[in-house]
This record gives C-alpha cells, sequence and structure tokens, in this order.
C-alpha cells in the first residue's frame, strides 16, 4: 500500500510539473472536455450514450488539445473519424427512394447466360464477374432471377476462393522479385542481382546488377 501510494504522489507530482509548461488556454481547453465528459458520464447509466450535440463538442475542443492528452479521452481520435464516415454515408444516403429498380433485361440475360455456362458458379461468384463488366448486382438480386429462370444453384456455394486455385488461376500474370548476390572470384567484390520470376512459365529475368543497392538503384 505505502508502494502505492508514493507512486500515486510521483504520477501527480509529474503531472503537475508538466502543467506547468503548458499555457492556460491549453489548460482551459482540458478543463472544458473534461466538464463535458463528466455531464455525459453523469446522464447515463452504465454506458454513456452521446447525441449530436455531444459530438460537435467533443469534436471541436478534442483537436485543441496537445497530442498526448487526446489518447486519453472519451471520445478519441478514432471515434471522431468514425462519425465523419456516418456523416459522408448519410449525404450519400436517398432515403426518398421507394423499393429496388427493376433489373434490366441485357443485364437478366447476361446472368442466365453466366449460369448457364459456368456450372459451379454461384452468386457472388456471377456478382463479381457482373462487377468486372461494370454492372453493380446484388447477390440476392441475382438469386431472384435465377429463381424466375427455374435455373438451380450452384452445387458448391463456397464464396471464398482458396488461395491454391486463386495462385493457378492467376499464375500466367503473377510476378515475383528478390536478390541474389555473387562473391567475384578474383576481386571477391560483392555483386547483387535484382531478378523476376515468371511464377506461370518460372522464366527468370535479370534487371540490373549493381555493387550499392541503394533506394534509388531499386526504385
Amino acid at each position: 500500500m505505502s508502494l502505492r501510494l508514493f507512486y500515486l504522489i510521483f504520477v501527480r507530482l509529474s503531472g503537475w510539473l508538466v502543467l506547468l509548461g503548458r499555457s492556460s488556454a491549453s489548460k482551459d481547453v482540458e478543463l472544458l472536455v473534461l466538464r463535458h465528459e463528466v455531464a455525459v458520464l453523469r446522464r447515463a447509466n452504465p454506458k454513456p450514450r452521446l447525441d449530436w450535440a455531444d459530438r460537435a463538442v467533443f469534436a471541436a475542443l478534442t483537436r485543441l488539445l496537445p497530442k498526448v492528452l487526446r489518447e486519453f479521452r472519451l471520445v478519441t481520435p478514432s471515434t471522431i473519424l468514425r462519425w465523419h464516415r456516418r456523416l459522408v454515408a448519410k449525404k450519400w444516403t436517398y432515403p426518398h427512394r421507394v423499393g429496388r429498380p427493376p433489373i434490366d433485361d441485357a443485364i437478366a440475360v447476361l446472368i442466365e447466360r453466366m449460369a448457364t455456362e459456368n456450372k459451379t458458379w454461384g452468386y457472388k461468384r456471377i456478382q463479381g464477374e457482373l462487377l468486372k463488366l461494370g454492372h453493380r448486382v446484388g447477390a440476392s438480386t441475382i438469386r431472384r432471377v435465377l429463381t424466375r429462370l427455374r435455373i438451380p444453384p450452384a452445387p458448391a456455394r463456397h464464396t471464398d476462393t482458396p488461395w491454391r486455385q486463386f495462385l493457378r488461376t492467376q499464375a500466367s500474370t503473377m510476378l515475383a522479385c528478390d536478390f541474389f548476390h555473387v562473391d567475384c572470384a578474383v576481386t571477391l567484390k560483392r555483386v547483387y542481382v535484382f531478378f523476376v520470376l515468371e511464377v506461370g512459365s518460372r522464366s527468370v529475368r535479370i534487371l540490373g546488377t549493381t555493387t550499392h543497392p541503394d533506394g534509388p538503384w531499386i526504385t
């Protein structure tokens, strides 16, 4: 107990010394933030709930605090960023729309063709292929179109592509790069070689050699 008492005294004295070096304006801002935090904590039990006015006050005041003090507030920088994302999402939301717009006939024909020509493609796979072509269609819409056309679902409903299948599909366009070094037999100078391996064909391409592989040379 005595050790903890000494520790608390030391912490408070250290905090007091830090306060001596701060400006009065910074102290006033911190005091306002602390008072508002206490008001919010007294308002709700057990978990405090903030309304839009509380968020506005904290967002305005915490940005004036020193960087160290922002980490220990009721509202952290990540919370303010989350509020900002929520505001942006509300801005681009159109609440007056009623129902979903009807799907274009050409897209419905494209969905039917993808499902009939690719027996293992599920709703998510068809959705991804449509997105590559510039058509943003929900998986539930694709399911509804295929149900209307009496096309059964794919046998495999796995939406996540395994790494083995992904690498086999992308091997023809993937590159792996690395360094190896060679020590000269006469001068014993070390030469660094930068090379690229074409994963599909296993062909090795030498891109350059140097005795000093610094940042600009690698770039």
